[in-house]
């Protein structure tokens, strides 16, 4: 089964295979909130080779010093939407800006980084595991299990 999703404009678009909605989480860095013009932004961790990017899709880096993460990010030049975004601290892994899911309203966040930078009107889901920061892999990966 796949889910599909793409850019504003239709120019990209993609489809992850697999048979349920990827567990996001709610990031709320300032790299965050200034890249989405927004309180936050909501991702999930996906196989890299299980998102099928089509169309006119860009791929881009920004310039050294720039990110904490050097990342390579994938989006459309045209309507300046992200797609995802890969780093070689979790190689294999495409990071999914769940926001251009077909199916976004669907999207839940399963716990949410970078609380210390929230905005201070967010309410957070009392069931829903929070870090000040970001997590470390093992953190994150206990933190969500059974979700």
């Amino acid at each position: 089964m796949t889910i599909a999703g793409g850019c504003r404009c239709g120019r990209v678009r993609y489809e992850l295979v697999s048979d349920e909605l990827p567990l996001s989480y709610a990031c709320h860095c300032l790299d965050c909130q200034t890249w989405s013009g927004s309180a936050f932004m909501l991702h999930a961790m996906v196989p890299e080779d299980a998102l099928k990017i089509r169309g006119e899709a860009v791929r881009l880096r920004l310039p050294g010093g720039t990110e904490v993460m050097p990342s390579e990010h994938v989006g459309c030049a045209s309507c300046l939407t992200r797609i995802a975004n890969t780093n070689s601290a979790i190689p294999g892994v495409a990071v999914l800006k769940m926001g251009t899911l077909d199916r976004s309203k669907e999207v839940v966040p399963a716990a949410h980084i970078w609380v210390s930078r929230a905005q201070p009107w967010i309410m957070f889901d009392e069931d829903a595991p929070c870090f000040d920061e970001t997590p470390s892999p093992q953190a994150f990966a206990n933190a969500i299990a059974g979700r």
